[in-house]
């Protein structure tokens, strides 16, 4: 299994983005998460689609590449700002089923501009949703706390919903991403990969350290 780190801006310096996510990705990040709150959904206010946009040439590798810019939004109604973020640049949008008013319908937006989408799942909401879209995604994300603020603690009942999440992709077929947000750390990502995610999200845990690629390297070394 190919696993990837995607480091969370909320966590970073906000007077220096654009510095941050040129060092995290010098220090071996995969994907460059961003944490989209409303005031609104959930009790806090981060970044808009500018900002996203601003940060789009930054999120390049040495030699180039794009990394892929992640996007979770927590903002209740979701097609008007998907739409924004998918202009201003990013690759993956993901938004929360209870949150939208035609899951479907957000999701096929997401996709005809031209961007992945997947579903977010809150620690203590059921997942009965995904079985009636789970051929139309990319991407499931499953919060290890509840959504609003960075530095919590990962909720451990969130690694029964990965088992189930799992269950689901692969009796799916699909090379469907299955993602983990909220108190990663060196510590717990192994259980969280074993459980059957692939892709973790970790704020705190990188952009709190001074050395970003040591941080990284712990994280590959635990899913190792």
């Amino acid at each position: 299994m190919t696993y990837r780190i995607a480091p969370s801006l909320l966590s970073a310096d906000f007077a220096r983005l654009g510095e941050e996510v040129r060092d995290v990705i010098a220090g071996g990040a995969d994907w460059i998460h961003f944490d989209v709150m409303d005031n609104h959904y959930v009790p806090n206010l981060t970044f808009g689609p500018m900002v996203c946009s601003a940060l789009r040439s930054h999120a390049r590798t040495v030699t180039g590449n794009q990394v892929p810019i992640d996007v979770h939004l927590m903002v209740q109604p979701v097609d008007a700002l998907a739409a924004a973020f998918a202009q201003a640049g990013a690759d993956l949008i993901s938004f929360h089923p209870d949150a939208s008013g035609h899951v479907h319908r957000s999701i096929q937006a997401i996709k005809a501009a031209g961007c992945q989408a997947g579903l977010v799942f809150n620690p203590a909401e059921p997942l009965d949703v995904l079985d009636w879209v789970i051929d139309d995604i990319d991407l499931v994300l499953v919060m290890g706390v509840n959504p609003g603020f960075g530095g919590q603690s990962f909720i451990d009942s969130a690694l029964r919903k990965i088992e189930a999440v799992r269950t689901r992709i692969d009796a799916s077929g699909k090379d469907i991403r299955l993602e983990v947000d909220g108190g990663i750390k060196v510590d717990n990502i192994r259980r969280a990969a074993d459980a059957g995610a692939d892709t973790f999200v970790a704020g705190s845990a990188i952009f709190g350290q001074p050395d970003y690629r040591a941080v990284i390297a712990r994280m590959r070394g635990a899913l190792r």
